[in-house]
Order: C-alpha cells, then structure tokens, then sequence
C-alpha cells in the first residue's frame, strides 16, 4: 500500500455537516516541560519506528496494528492530508518514545456516542516506552496536552479518551486527572471502549 488515493480510516465519518468542515483540523499544540510533540513525517525514518513501536507486545495487545512501514507511511500521510486527525511522535526529555492521534470526534466513530460538538477533540495514546507505564507520566502528559488543545481551539468545549474497558489503570488515571467516566460502549464486535470526557474550565 503505497498511496493514499484508496486509503481509509474505518473509524472516520466523511458524511459530515458544514459545522464540521468549518471546524477543520486539529491543532497540533507546543508543550512546555518535559514532553514535546512533532508531526509524523511519512517520508523519513517515522514508519519504520512506528512499524518497530507496534511490533512490541503490549502495543500489538492494545492496538492490534503491527504494521509494516508502508502501512503507517500511507496512514500517515492520509491524515495529514484531511481534517480528521493528525498523526504525533511524542518525545520525553528529547527521547522519542510514543505516538499520539488528535482527532475531531464529530469525524469519529464515537460521535455518535454523545452531544458532540464540532471543535470537540479526543486523544488515542500508545506509549512505546513500557517504563514509562503506571508512574503517572503519561496521564499528566495527556492532561497537559488537554490544557494546552483548550488554549489552541477556542471552540472546543470538550476533550475526549476512550480507553479499551479492560484498561483500568487508564480509567483510573483520568478520572483522576478530571476526566468523566461516561460508561462503557460496545463500539464494534471486537470493540468495547470506556468513554472519558473532559470539559473546557469553566
């Protein structure tokens, strides 16, 4: 799969109204401290770290994507190139170590969940680092990351997560860091999600 002209994303809804188109894409925000964020380049070495990333057990048991470099070459730029969501390295301390998607729930499967906004966001995290795991460290950079999309979409009223169900340790964090439990979801057959939203300070 080498280009982007037949390329989906089954998740995404692209039957949407003007609100939606009006909305755009997502920032993509600068973070200050320990963590940064860069935009995946299709076109340099991301896709064979991504296709490393995915390889290892517990992304291939989170995500089910261990895909070749050419598959997340094509996502990648698929993404860039619309307005669903935008494709993230994450990096600690000038390390690489995760990847992240800030997409625009009302082009999502789960908008059908809730009220959904047009500006509302949601964040899908994969952590490559397993150190980095159970310490607190990526539920914060999520909460940052929720702050600093807040102050870069002025419109945007909520912020959402979905982690699998079974994820209890995330489930926990979040609630922890403000985040709503909204319940479980039983989103596609092998699918079941658990719904985490935050809202805007008021």
């Amino acid at each position: 799969m080498s280009t982007t002209e037949s390329y989906r994303i089954d998740r995404e809804i692209t039957d949407v109204d003007a609100a939606v188109v009006a909305a755009a894409a997502p920032p993509v925000p600068t973070l200050d401290g320990e963590f940064a964020l860069r935009l995946v380049d299709p076109l340099g070495d991301d896709p064979a770290l991504l296709q490393e990333w995915f390889a290892r057990e517990h992304l291939v048991r989170t995500w089910e994507q261990a895909w070749d470099a050419t598959r997340w070459r094509t996502d990648a730029a698929y993404r860039l190139a619309g307005h669903f969501s935008r494709p993230v390295i994450f990096s600690r301390d000038g390390v690489d170590v995760g990847y992240l998607e800030i997409y625009r729930v009302a082009r999502d499967e789960i908008a059908r969940l809730y009220d959904v906004d047009p500006h509302d966001l949601g964040l899908h995290v994969a952590t490559a680092d397993p150190d980095l795991l159970g310490r607190g460290l990526v539920s914060g950079l999520i909460r940052d990351l929720a702050d600093a999309l807040f102050d870069a979409d002025p419109a945007c009223r909520r912020i959402a997560v979905e982690p699998a169900s079974t994820n209890t340790p995330m489930r926990r964090a979040l609630v922890k860091r403000g985040w709503t439990d909204h319940g479980e979801f039983q989103v596609r057959p092998n699918r079941r999600i658990a719904l985490h939203l935050l809202d805007r300070p008021s």
